[in-house]
């Protein structure tokens, strides 16, 4: 892996206004930017907003289409590489929670959501690929919210190369303080069990249809520390540097790093 500067950024995501969603992105990749970050991870259904109501069929698309082509010129304009959400519409009419990797030269694949939560089922359909994405020599892995609950998950993609695993949020309920304890519970294991960087945002605010998102970003090490945290009630953003040495130090130590002495003849 190499260095990284990267930012989570905390976004307000109403259902339906897909256009406006995405025009409010350009200022965040712009910002980011501007103080040195190369990658902008956005949360879950950022550009579509995030709902279990089947209203969310009228905004998603295919891709490609008119929002990955934006998210391209987007990403193109800028010179960045953005991770951004939205729902997925394929060729058999199914629905998918997905996350695009856009370079600044195209999209680079898509992630589609694997765990659906109990309330999602009636609406979204699992993706049924583990995916990890080469950027510049440093291997990425998404999970989108609940799919972070299943620690074979992020062994997985640790096994086939993860260096960080992007986790976008569209987690409703709680104040931020509150929804960053309920993330500690887990998302402090799956960095410390795998060796990984865990970096998660979450939307924020009202998405206009009955739902409300306290506003959360965080980067946590190999080592399963936060680095750094950024709680909010409105829009914000988190930039945080990741370090190859600092998961060289996790990875080289014979006590710290647990992937290489796992024993899976037995389980």
């Amino acid at each position: 892996m190499k260095d990284i500067r990267i930012a989570a950024v905390i976004f307000n995501a109403v259902v339906g206004q897909v256009q406006q969603n995405l025009e409010r992105m350009i200022p965040w990749v712009e910002r980011a930017k501007a103080e040195g970050a190369d990658l902008i991870c956005f949360p879950e259904l950022n550009v579509t907003g995030y709902s279990t109501n089947p209203v969310i069929k009228d905004s998603a698309e295919s891709i490609p289409g008119p929002i990955s082509r934006k998210l391209e010129q987007i990403a193109g304009d800028s010179g960045a590489i953005i991770l951004a959400g939205m729902a997925e519409r394929d060729d058999k009419g199914r629905l998918f929670a997905s996350h695009l990797v856009v370079l600044p030269d195209g999209i680079a694949g898509t992630y589609r959501k694997l765990h659906i939560a109990p309330p999602e089922k009636a609406v979204f359909s699992q993706g049924q690929r583990v995916s990890l994405f080469n950027i510049g020599g440093i291997n990425v892995g998404i999970q989108l919210c609940y799919d972070a609950h299943f620690p074979e998950l992020s062994t997985r993609m640790a096994i086939d190369g993860a260096d960080v695993i992007f986790m976008p949020h569209a987690s409703p309920r709680g104040t931020p303080p509150q929804k960053l304890d309920s993330w500690m519970r887990h998302l402090s294991a799956r960095a410390f069990d795998n060796g990984v960087f865990i970096v998660a945002c979450n939307q924020v605010g009202e998405n206009q249809i009955g739902l409300e998102f306290p506003g959360l970003a965080v980067a946590i090490g190999p080592s399963g520390n936060i680095m750094k945290d950024k709680t909010s009630d409105s829009e914000g953003m988190l930039i945080a540097d990741l370090k190859a040495k600092d998961l060289s130090a996790v990875r080289n130590h014979r006590m710290r790093y647990f992937l290489p002495n796992r024993r899976p003849d037995l389980y």
